[in-house]
């Protein structure tokens, strides 16, 4: 963890971070992928999760007035189901085939909104079933390489949620996530000292993130957000693709 290559894309990672946190899900997603390429993605995943936890204080703070805590409350149970389902087979994984699993299911996603006119379709209603179903996907890849952000807006968009409770109810839901995280990494050897240090020094630029993150949020017109998020959501999955079937 040296050199000029290493400290670019860290904070280029941090900041990627931070921008999700300020209300681009789907820009946190590029984080992990970029420090993979000069360390290992666990190691990765490990390192920046401290560096999320520390976005999360000020993207919570930020969205705390603009939420649906109905979708919460079913996404607090989903992920942590999905959570505990991620550190019980932390031995088993593969994470190629978790990477390319959660590219296709996001590039899926991706395509079917832009291939299909959406302005007629109704917004689908929260149901326990089916929030239950891809909050555990999303608690479960979130888990493994901070990757959730595809099955949670499979489920969250088809809502079409105003454009600032769409932010704020994702931010919350991964923050409580990432909270879950904690003790699992803690014991799968995740927080050595080394990782704490560098961490350490991407809080500001991860801060620097979260600010730009929501004022983009802000300023944004509802079309253009959304239309960004749909665009990240599929770059980042065929990255993810290439990434579990390349390598």
């Amino acid at each position: 963890m040296d050199g000029t290559y290493f400290w670019i894309l860290a904070v280029v990672a941090a900041v990627c971070t931070g921008l999700s946190k300020g209300g681009l899900p789907a820009v946190s997603m590029l984080s992990v992928p970029v420090l993979s390429l000069v360390i290992s993605p666990i190691t990765a995943a490990g390192l920046l999760l401290p560096v999320y936890l520390f976005s999360d204080v000020f993207g919570v703070w930020a969205y705390r007035h603009d939420f649906r805590a109905d979708l919460l409350k079913i996404a607090a149970v989903g992920m942590l189901i999905g959570g505990a389902i991620g550190w019980a087979t932390a031995s088993l994984e593969s994470e190629r085939l978790v990477r390319a699993l959660i590219g296709l299911i996001g590039a899926s996603f991706a395509l079917s909104l832009l291939l299909r006119r959406t302005g007629d379709v109704a917004p689908r209603p929260a149901t326990w079933g089916r929030g239950i179903f891809w909050t555990t996907i999303a608690g479960f890849t979130s888990f493994v390489s901070h990757a959730g952000a595809p099955p949670w807006q499979i489920w969250l968009m088809p809502m079409k949620l105003q454009k600032m409770a769409f932010a704020g109810t994702t931010t919350i839901a991964f923050a409580m996530m990432n909270v879950t995280k904690i003790v699992p990494y803690y014991y799968l050897g995740q927080f050595d000292p080394q990782n704490l240090r560098v961490a350490a020094m991407l809080l500001i630029p991860a801060l620097v993130g979260v600010y730009v993150g929501y004022r983009l949020t802000r300023l944004l017109p509802d079309r253009l957000f959304f239309g960004f998020v749909t665009w990240a959501l599929l770059g980042v999955s065929i990255k993810l693709i290439w990434d579990g079937v390349i390598g």
